[in-house]
């Protein structure tokens, strides 16, 4: 890896990528956006790898832009450049990340162990499906703290999962959302005890790991598309996939091991 901000491990076809500057609860910089590009990149290009597992080691997953440096830019300018063109150059750098983890071949996992505030929020909504400690939160401070506003997809993501009043409120009044209430609200998978976080984390890559290979992509596409199609459209969109999807190899194989009594085995990507 480029750098130790973050970690990057591979085992039995799950890939692990963790936030490693935990005394400090995980803040944004330039590190952590080097080893993010990094590491999500040798995701992509391992095709041992079948799923991903995105969190956050100590006490935080990730508690956004570092504020700590962000005043001293403020008390002393960088020469030719504000604090906005800073983070301008930051996100410029960032936003690509959290694109390229909607985009992975494989699913990814996000394992909140702690706070999520900032633009660590919006990342950690950057997974297909999100387990919670139950001890963790999630917390906008943006707008009532700051007079700036949510990143890193919160705005795309908090919406679609939560409705629109919800997502406002949260960033509005910059109340704390629990991980308990966040599954209440299908804002997340699942909520789980603290000390089975890595486990269940752990368990649910394994799972999504045995599944076809293009599964994900096609899970991701359909779903998309039923935001924005009718009705009609989407049920053309079904008819489409499916007549394609039946043809092919894992279906097959499904079909033979259900059969069979057998669990199904699908090649690697």
């Amino acid at each position: 890896m480029k750098t130790s901000a973050v970690l990057f491990e591979v085992d039995e076809a799950i890939a692990t990528i963790s936030l490693n500057d935990g005394d400090r609860m995980n803040p944004l910089g330039d590190e952590v956006i080097d080893g993010m590009t990094d590491a999500v990149g040798r995701v992509r290009d391992d095709k041992r790898v079948r799923a991903l597992i995105l969190t956050g080691r100590g006490r935080g997953f990730c508690v956004g832009a570092d504020l700590a440096h962000y005043r001293r830019l403020i008390d002393q300018p960088e020469a030719g450049r504000t604090l906005g063109q800073y983070v301008g150059g930051l996100m410029e750098r960032m936003n690509p990340v959290v694109q390229a983890l909607k985009e992975l071949p494989v699913p990814v996992v996000c394992a909140i162990n702690g706070v999520a505030a900032g633009g660590g929020a919006g990342l950690a909504l950057s997974g297909d499906l999100v387990v919670a400690a139950k001890s963790s939160y999630f917390y906008l401070p943006f707008f009532p703290s700051l007079g700036a506003v949510p990143d890193m997809g919160a705005t795309w993501a908090l919406p679609r999962a939560i409705g629109r009043a919800r997502a406002l409120g949260l960033a509005l009044t910059g109340e704390k959302l629990p991980a308990q209430k966040a599954q209440e609200w299908g804002l997340i998978w699942a909520c789980v005890e603290d000390d089975r976080l890595e486990a269940e984390s752990r368990r649910l890559a394994r799972q999504l790991a045995a599944m076809p290979s293009h599964a994900i992509l096609e899970a991701r596409a359909i779903f998309a598309a039923a935001e924005r199609n009718t009705l009609p459209q989407q049920l053309a969109l079904e008819r489409a996939r499916q007549m394609e999807l039946l043809d092919g190899q894992s279906f097959a194989e499904g079909v033979r091991a259900f059969a069979e009594r057998r669990a199904p085995v699908f090649p690697g990507r």
